[in-house]
């Protein structure tokens, strides 16, 4: 059993900062894939971006592509979510994900372990 929390959500204005961090309970394994979800109010979960490989192998989302930046620190078995230029569009509860199986494919319902999630508001 892996426990997630995540923390750095909180209010900013459209173009500003955050960076989310994911804290695992156990030692994040290079087979492992850690993703980063979001779900806006009344829009379906949906995936942002993955790493795995020890941080060697990342992927983003169109919609946040070359705005945010996913990244691991394996020694702290946390996974960061660097966002950037945020939009108001980027509002929603953010969570990560873990899947052990060896695959990394970003859909929500192969993902074995989830956080209780942190709240990202961007004004316009």
């Amino acid at each position: 059993q892996v426990h997630l929390v995540e923390s750095g959500g909180g209010s900013v204005q459209a173009g500003g900062s955050l960076r989310l961090s994911c804290v695992a309970s156990a030692y994040i394994y290079s087979s492992d894939c850690v993703g980063w979800f979001r779900q806006g109010p009344g829009k379906e979960r949906e995936g942002v971006a993955t790493i795995t490989q020890g941080g060697g192998n990342t992927y983003a989302s169109d919609s946040v592509k070359g705005r945010f930046t996913i990244s691991q620190d394996s020694a702290k078995n946390t996974v960061y979510l660097q966002m950037d230029s945020l939009k108001p569009e980027d509002t929603g509860m953010y969570y990560c994900a873990l899947r052990s199986d060896g695959y990394c494919d970003i859909t929500p319902r192969l993902f074995n372990y989830w956080g209780q999630g942190t709240q990202v508001t961007v004004s316009s």
